[in-house]
C-alpha cells in the first residue's frame, strides 16, 4: 500500500506489511471456508438425494409408467419427480429405462427431461429463500444429529429418512459456510475481477460456468456459489446470470459424458439434451439483458435489493421459456434423434447399457425388457418349427438368440454385486430363472430332427397344439399378461404333462405288439418329452417374466 494512501488511515511504514499479511491470510482464510462450505453442500446434497431416491424410487417409476403418455405430461411428471428427489440424472435414468421397455416412446420421454430441467431451479430458491434470507445453518445443526440418530434405529425406511433428514441439513451448513467465505472476498475480489458486462464478456462468463459444472458434476452446486458471489457482492448479477447460463449447458456435458457405455436409448437421450440446453442457453444468452431491463421496470430497485432472487428467477425463466418452445416440435425432433442415433449391434440387447449398472433399478428392467425380447423372438421361431410344414430355422436370427442370451447372462453378473436391497435380489433371482428357462428352449429349438416329428401321430400333434396355444397366449400378451392368463397357461402344461404320460403308455404298447420298431419308439417318446419340457419352460417364464420392474 502506498504511503501517500496509509497516512490517512493512520497506518506508518512499518504497519503496512502487517495489513497485507492480514489481508492475505483473511483471503486465504475465505477461499479454504469457501471451499469447504461447497464441499459440505455438494455431500449434503449427495446424501439426501441417495436417501430420497432409495424412498420414492419406487413410486417414481411407477408415476412414470402409468401418467405419462404425451410430452406435455411428461414435462409435468419430470419436473415434479426431479423437485422431490432433487436428481435429474434419477428422472432420466428412469425414463431410458422405460423407453427401452416399450412403456414410453422417445419423443414421451423427452418431455420428462425437459421437465427434469425446471425441477433443478427448486434448488435455487431453496438456497436464495432459506439458505440465505433466514439463514438456518447453525439452526439445523441439531437436524443432522437427528438424522443420524434415526440411522441407528436399524429399520431400513428410517434409517433412509434419517439419511435425508441429515444431508438436509448439511446443506444448509454448507451455504452458511459458503456465505461466510464468500465475505472475506468483499473489498478484495469485485465484479472488476471478472470479464466485463459485454457480450464477448458474457460469453467468457458463460465458458467460465460451463468449466464450474464440469468440475463439481452439479449445476446447484454452481448456482449455490452463484448467488453466493452475489449475495457478498463479489459478481455482479449480470455477470453471474451469465456463469448460471453455462452451468446449465454444463449439465448436458455431464449428461453426455454420462451415457458412454450406455444403451442407444441412453446415447440418444444424452444427444437430445446437450442439443436442447445448448439452443436454450443461446436464447437465456439473448434474453438476458431483455430479462433484466423488464424486471426492473415492474419492480423498481429489485436488481440491486434481492439480486439472490432475481438470479433463480432467471434461471426458472429460461429454463421454463425452452421447455414450451421446444414442446411442439418434440415429436419431430425425437425422430431426427433417432435418425441420427439408430441401433447397432444385435437389436435384441441394446438396452444392455454399463452406464445402468449402477443404476440397479434400471439395469432390471432394462434386463426384464431384454428378456421378453428375446423370449417372443425365440418363442415365434418355436412356434414356426411346430408347424405342419415347417419353414428352414433362421440361422442368423437364432444366432443372434444365442448371442442376447450370453450377453445378459454377462450383464446379469455384473449386476450381482450392484443390487441395493431385498426387493432387487428377488427380482435378479426371478430374472436368472427366466434366462435359465429361455437357455433350455433356445437349445431344443435346435433339435430340428425332433420337432420334425412332432406332426407324425394325432397325439403328438395334439400336444403340439397345446404348446402353441401357450405360446400365443404369452407373446400375444406380453407383459399384460394377466393372472388368470398365467394361471391358463400352467393348466395346458398340466394337461401336456398328463398327455405325455398316456402317450408313454400308449408308445410303449405299440413297440411291445410290433406295431412300431424300437428305434421309432424312442424317437418319438423323445419328441414327446422334448414338448412337455417346452411347455414346462414356457409356463415358468409365465410365472417369472410378466412383472414389469419398478424398483
Amino acid at each position: 500500500m502506498p504511503l501517500i494512501l496509509a497516512a490517512p488511515l493512520g497506518l506508518t511504514k512499518s504497519t503496512v506489511p502487517e495489513v497485507v499479511h492480514r489481508n492475505a491470510l483473511g483471503m486465504t482464510f475465505g477461499v479454504v471456508q469457501a471451499l469447504g462450505g461447497l464441499g459440505l453442500f455438494l455431500l449434503g446434497m449427495t446424501i439426501m438425494t441417495g436417501a430420497l431416491r432409495s424412498l420414492a424410487d419406487e413410486k417414481l417409476r411407477e408415476s412414470l409408467a402409468k401418467t405419462v403418455n404425451s410430452p406435455g405430461k411428461g414435462v409435468v411428471t419430470g419436473a415434479i419427480s426431479t423437485a422431490i428427489l432433487q436428481s435429474s440424472s434419477a428422472t432420466t435414468v428412469a425414463a431410458v429405462g422405460f423407453v427401452g421397455a416399450g412403456l414410453l416412446t422417445f419423443p414421451e420421454s423427452l418431455g420428462i427431461i425437459f421437465g427434469a430441467n425446471i425441477g433443478t431451479t427448486i434448488t435455487g430458491w431453496l438456497v436464495a429463500l432459506v439458505g440465505f434470507k433466514l439463514r438456518l445453518g447453525e439452526i439445523l445443526l441439531p437436524l443432522i444429529l437427528l438424522g443420524v440418530m434415526l440411522r441407528f434405529t436399524g429399520r431400513p425406511k428410517l434409517d433412509q429418512i434419517g439419511t435425508a433428514i441429515a444431508g438436509f441439513g448439511l446443506i444448509f451448513v454448507g451455504i452458511g459456510i459458503l456465505q461466510q467465505g464468500m465475505s472475506a472476498f468483499q473489498g478484495h475480489v469485485t465484479p472488476q475481477s471478472f470479464p466485463p458486462d459485454t457480450v464477448f464478456g458474457r460469453l467468457l462468463l458463460v465458458l467460465i460456468g460451463l468449466v464450474i459444472t464440469l468440475i463439481t458434476q452439479s449445476s446447484s452446486a454452481g448456482v449455490a456459489t452463484a448467488l453466493a458471489a452475489v449475495h457478498t457482492g463479489t459478481i455482479s448479477l449480470n455477470q453471474a446470470a451469465a456463469m448460471v447460463i453455462g452451468m446449465d449447458i454444463g449439465t448436458s456435458v455431464t449428461a453426455a459424458i454420462a451415457t458412454i457405455g450406455g444403451n442407444v436409448y441412453a446415447r440418444r437421450t444424452g444427444f437430445a439434451h446437450g442439443i436442447y440446453n445448448g439452443l436454450t442457453g443461446i436464447a437465456a444468452f439473448l434474453m438476458l439483458t431483455p430479462y433484466m431491463t423488464t424486471v426492473e421496470k415492474l419492480l423498481p430497485g429489485v436488481t440491486a435489493t434481492e439480486p439472490e432472487l432475481v438470479l433463480v428467477g432467471f434461471h426458472t425463466f429460461f429454463n421454463t421459456f425452452g421447455v414450451l418452445a421446444a414442446l411442439p416440435f418434440t415429436d419431430r425432433f425425437g425422430k431426427l434423434v433417432i435418425q441420427l442415433i439408430p441401433t447397432r449391434g444385435n437389436p435384441l440387447t441394446q438396452e444392455l447399457g454399463s452406464s445402468l449398472v449402477h443404476s440397479p433399478s434400471a439395469a432390471l428392467t432394462a434386463v426384464r425388457s431384454t428378456l421378453w425380447r428375446i423370449n417372443s423372438v425365440l418363442l415365434e421361431q418355436l412356434q414356426k418349427q411346430l408347424q405342419p410344414k415347417p419353414p428352414r430355422p433362421d440361422a442368423q436370427l437364432l444366432d443372434e438368440i444365442s448371442d442376447a442370451i450370453r450377453q445378459t447372462a454377462d450383464y446379469l453378473q455384473s449386476l450381482s454385486p450392484q443390487l441395493e436391497n431385498e426387493r432387487q435380489v428377488r427380482e435378479y433371482v426371478e430374472l436368472l430363472h427366466v434366462l435359465d428357462h429361455l437357455r433350455r428352449i433356445q437349445t431344443r429349438v435346435h433339435e430340428e430332427r425332433r420337432l420334425k416329428l412332432c406332426r407324425s401321430d394325432e397325439q403328438l400333434s395334439q400336444m403340439s397344439d397345446c404348446l402353441c396355444a401357450e405360446i400365443g397366449l404369452l407373446i400375444g400378451k406380453g407383459q399384460q399378461l394377466t393372472a388368470d392368463e398365467i394361471e391358463r397357461i400352467q393348466t395346458m402344461n398340466h394337461q401336456m404333462q398328463k398327455a405325455m404320460r398316456q402317450y408313454r403308455t400308449h408308445i410303449l404298447q405299440a413297440s411291445s405288439a410290433d406295431s412300431l420298431t424300437t428305434s421309432d419308439a424312442i424317437r418319438r417318446m423323445d419328441t414327446g418329452r422334448t414338448l412337455r419340457r417346452l411347455g414346462y419352460h414356457i409356463w415358468r417364464i409365465a410365472r417369472h417374466l410378466p412383472k414389469l420392474s419398478l424398483g
